[in-house]
């Protein structure tokens, strides 16, 4: 995620928002181009090697693909100024051409549809450095308070192809995981996503660690942690079985992890119950502090913040709920289930990630505090909300929407939970789209059609009004001659959507004049994201 650490930030940190300016290399970057299209992606082995002094890596990457249909030409990605020193698909040596962030690697001869091969590929050179990670992106060179060498990536948005070649689009994970070997000085430990399977000295100097993903993994998640950490393991008996939760920090914040940590265990309990069974137990669930605030790398989290409750110790909701529990842990559990399981297949479709996680905040305070507390978060949430442009962004050139993905995503999801008005239907419904949608990528469109045949509920105005517009629905009343007229304003065409009362009535709004004998006023339910305007009064 990126995090809205006030606004002006959650702005600057979507260097995306409100251009509608694209490039060649945004489209290379952001859409299947035919190079990428007849090929998929089956398995990443990558080895990297970093160099603290002189802020380089170099690498290789084996790359194993399967052709859906035939083809002779790949588009590998790979962001200046990294270089691709060499190609080769088995002996054969191949000849990278490059056009900005991408090579073209043609290969001997046509590959036939079904064929699975695998390609070398040997990188080096100095990484975009991340000056104010995970705001920016790219490698990130830091020193713990002893002064000894952290180092890590955040590259969400701007993609894993920042300091390793790969296929960088998020509709194609790699069916059979991944492995990543980290070599870093012996005096250093190197952490990575999944389970590590081996750790061996390279030389008397250097030491490998392997760390092995078996289920399909975004490229963007796949992060190497370099510092000084120690170690711990405890064991959650959840849905599915006994889950290992591996917990990494530097040496000197031990304590204070075990005791925030803590958290952990309730929070994994209160998801599997609302969204299903934790998605990855074969990979296991990990936190790992990093020189940075967080970000959602698949059971391998990046913790940073600093082992205390909110947000770096503010409560994004103000209402002080949000201080009873750790954001990053929290927010960044919750995208295992939506991001990491669920992701979507276009960039322009993050508020599949950002909106159902943010509301996974509102379903752990309610999980904790009870029903009444969850809503006063969702509802403070508001505040912080924009209404600047679309939350889906542009599709096929790597933009997203706006930052109002986060908090009007979340009451946009807090709305239809009371249109639906059945919580166990609700939660069906959230446990449902993990299981429909297990490590698959997807579109608004189907996640709109799922939740609307499983609510009963056509939802297509309410997805329209919220997601593709960034006006605040109106319901706008008066009084005349002892009768309420009320009507729906500020809304696009057609938008007819219901809402419930404080006395548990409901009234369904229509864009025409409806009316109410013998009352005079009326009190709406807080918890639907609408404005309510008296135009009696002018």
């Amino acid at each position: 995620m990126r995090y809205p650490f006030a606004l002006l930030l959650l702005i600057v940190g979507f260097n995306s928002f409100g251009q509608n300016t694209t490039t060649r290399q945004d489209t290379l970057r952001g859409s299947i181009t035919p190079e990428r299209a007849w090929w998929d992606v089956l398995h990443y082995s990558i080895v990297v090697l970093p160099d603290y002094n002189t802020k380089t890596i170099s690498g290789v990457v084996e790359l194993k693909v399967k052709a859906i249909t035939s083809g002779k030409r790949l588009q590998i990605d790979l962001q200046e100024p990294m270089q691709l020193d060499r190609a080769t698909m088995q002996v054969t040596k191949l000849t990278p051409v490059r056009e900005g962030n991408v090579y073209y690697l043609d290969l001997p001869a046509e590959i036939a549809a079904g064929t699975e091969f695998a390609l070398s590929l040997h990188y080096s050179g100095k990484p975009r450095e991340a000056k104010r990670a995970p705001w920016d992106g790219g490698w990130i060179w830091s020193k713990d308070e002893l002064g000894r060498p952290w180092m890590s990536v955040a590259c969400q948005g701007l993609g894993a192809s920042v300091w390793f070649p790969c296929k960088d689009h998020q509709s194609d994970e790699p069916d059979q995981g991944a492995l990543l070997t980290i070599i870093v000085p012996d005096s250093l430990v190197a952490v990575g996503n999944g389970k590590l399977i081996e750790s061996k000295n390279v030389n008397d100097q250097l030491k490998a660690f392997t760390w092995e993903v078996k289920n399909p993994i975004n490229s963007y998640n796949i992060i190497p942690y370099i510092g000084k950490y120690v170690h711990w393991r405890e064991v959650y008996a959840g849905e599915v079985g006994d889950l290992d939760c591996d917990y990494w920090v530097l040496d000197y914040e031990l304590e204070k992890a075990k005791e925030q940590f803590k958290q952990t265990q309730r929070m994994l309990k209160c998801f599997e119950h609302w969204f299903g069974a934790y998605p990855f137990y074969e990979d296991g669930f990990k936190l790992v502090q990093s020189p940075h605030l967080g970000m959602e790398h698949q059971s391998a989290i990046a913790y940073g913040n600093g082992f205390k409750n909110g947000y770096l110790g503010r409560d994004l909701s103000q209402t002080g709920w949000g201080l009873k529990w750790d954001f990053i842990l929290i927010h960044e559990s919750g995208h295992e289930w939506f991001g990491n399981n669920i992701t979507s297949t276009d960039i322009a479709d993050m508020w599949i990630h950002e909106s159902f996680t943010n509301y996974s905040e509102t379903i752990f305070t309610m999980c904790e505090y009870g029903l009444e507390a969850g809503n006063d978060y969702v509802i403070g949430t508001r505040k912080q909300i924009q209404n600047d442009i679309p939350i889906i962004g542009t599709y096929g050139v790597n933009k997203r929407g706006s930052g109002d993905m986060y908090y009007k995503g979340g009451n946009m999801i807090h709305t239809i939970r009371q249109l639906i008005n059945d919580d166990e239907k609700f939660r069906m419904i959230l446990r449902g789209l993990n299981e429909k949608f297990h490590h698959a990528t997807v579109t608004t469109a189907q996640v709109e059609a799922y939740v609307s045949k499983q609510a009963g509920i056509n939802l297509t105005k309410v997805f329209d009004q919220y997601l593709r517009n960034t006006q605040i629905p109106t319901l706008e009343y008066k009084v005349e001659k002892k009768k309420l007229l009320y009507r729906w304003n500020n809304t696009i065409s057609g938008f007819d959507m219901p809402v419930k009362l404080k006395s548990g009535n409901w009234i369904k709004p229509k864009s025409e004049w409806q009316r109410i004998k013998n009352q005079t006023s009326f009190d709406v339910d807080r918890n639907f994201y609408i404005s309510v305007k008296n135009v009696t009064i002018q």
